[in-house]
């Protein structure tokens, strides 16, 4: 019995999958980020609208998110079987799924803008300008859906470079029209915040129009074409919401969670808000490897379990928890060195936002160690070896048991901003304990095919 995998596939699909997945990431980050830079010169007040009017779209992002694992996480198993058809089943049913989704979300967000960005702040300032920026932007989640799920098919048959450059496509034009749209350049008008949301649509159309022509025109493994959005096979459909809906109510039990941390943490003031957003741009950068790693541990999962390779899955498992621990200390320990440089990026936000940004980025240094090994762990190997509705129900007692309650509690008896932040992050740590139990009872290697 190996601890560590002397099997050189293992570290060459890791490696080769993962990095264009991270760089797609890497480059998906930039736009936000150049969104954020760009914004910042506006204020306060503009910097949390963006963040607030964002949130309906991380509500999205999660639902799309369930949707795309469980097209990478049953086709893996198919391509390990080289069953193509079926896996053009898949792919089909999922893209109808997240049409369905981004049709209603775009309405949400075009007729009650105002009332959304209000469930999360009081703020009436913050609420003007996100309600300018969420009905701009909501044009763009049709685009955003279906980029989202045809990236997910290419990945289960283990082509992620597409990924990384329709991302790099969205953020050529993003950042063009950024510049132009919010600062009124070229003879355009200045538009500030609407500016920010039109460019962020037109790139979603980019990014789109990229992936579309890659999936349906030159790709040839999945071989997908126009006529296929309409195959359906009613035990394939069924296959897909049976193990699908644990993975979208999980990403949903997440988005709820994402959603009430920015309700919670929008009970303090405008200073705190943007700090928060800042801190969370943060996070993102570096969570940014640890998914592209994960969903490389997920795609080798799922292909190995679905060639019935058990004793091999195992020495994969126990190598991918002693990775990723290093990896989680690695990281840790960049955020804190980087962690003022970057705070001091945001040069128009407010010194006490400044302030709060950089205690969060200290808890972040802590918080981010947990997630690079339960991630993994949980979302590469159990999730995607098969257990798929124990990451859900782990999920749910976390987030409404344990985070929640406290971050509320630590909000509503006055605690400092730094102390209900560490609250909702708090799981991060807590989640290293069920990940190692569960993982080595292996368990959850499980048959998703026909």
């Amino acid at each position: 019995m190996r601890i560590i995998t002397r099997e050189r596939e293992y570290y060459s699909s890791l490696v080769s999958l993962a990095v264009p997945v991270a760089l797609q990431g890497l480059i998906a980050f930039l736009v936000t980020f150049a969104d954020n830079l760009m914004v910042n010169s506006l204020g306060d007040a503009a910097v949390s609208g963006v963040y607030m009017g964002s949130q309906i779209q991380t509500l999205l992002q999660m639902l799309t998110g369930g949707i795309g694992s469980t097209i990478v996480i049953i086709s893996a198993q198919y391509w390990g079987k080289k069953d193509v058809q079926r896996m053009r089943v898949i792919t089909a049913t999922g893209l109808r799924t997240a049409l369905a989704a981004g049709i209603v979300f775009m309405a949400a967000g075009l007729i009650f803008p105002r009332e959304i960005i209000r469930i999360f702040t009081a703020d009436e300032t913050v609420i003007a300008e996100g309600a300018i920026y969420l009905r701009w932007v909501s044009l763009s989640y049709l685009f955003f859906c279906v980029t989202q799920t045809l990236i997910a098919s290419m990945r289960s048959v283990e082509v992620t470079k597409i990924g990384m450059w329709v991302s790099l496509a969205s953020l050529v034009v993003n950042i063009f029209l950024n510049y132009v749209l919010i600062f009124g350049k070229m003879g355009f008008p200045a538009l500030g915040v609407k500016g920010a949301a039109i460019a962020t649509t037109a790139s979603r159309i980019a990014e789109t129009a990229v992936v579309a022509a890659y999936v349906f025109v030159k790709d040839k493994r999945l071989g997908l074409r126009l006529a296929d959005v309409f195959l359906r096979e009613k035990p394939l459909i069924r296959d897909f919401f049976r193990y699908g809906l644990p993975l979208v109510a999980g990403e949903l039990v997440w988005a709820v969670n994402m959603m009430c941390n920015s309700k919670i943490m929008g009970s303090y003031d405008a200073a705190v808000i943007t700090a928060v957003s800042v801190a969370n741009t943060l996070n993102s950068l570096a969570y940014i490897t640890i998914n592209g790693l994960a969903s490389a541990v997920g795609l080798i999962t799922g292909k190995t379990v679905g060639a019935g390779k058990v004793e091999l899955m195992k020495e994969y498992a126990r190598t991918t928890q002693i990775l990723f621990l290093g990896v989680g200390l690695i990281t840790g320990a960049a955020v804190y060195i980087i962690g003022r440089p970057f705070v001091g990026l945001y040069g128009g936000i407010s010194g006490q936002a400044a302030a709060h940004a950089l205690t969060f980025a200290r808890v972040l240094c802590i918080t981010l160690v947990g997630t690079c090994y339960q991630m993994p762990c949980l979302f590469g190997l159990v999730k995607s070896g098969g257990d798929i509705s124990f990451v859900f129900r782990n999920d749910s007692i976390f987030v409404f048991l344990v985070v929640l309650p406290s971050a509320f509690l630590a909000a509503w008896l006055g605690a400092p901003a730094w102390v209900t932040f560490t609250c909702l992050k708090c799981d991060q740590i807590l989640k290293c304990f069920v990940a190692v139990v569960k993982v080595n009872r292996f368990d959850w290697m499980k048959k998703l095919t026909r």
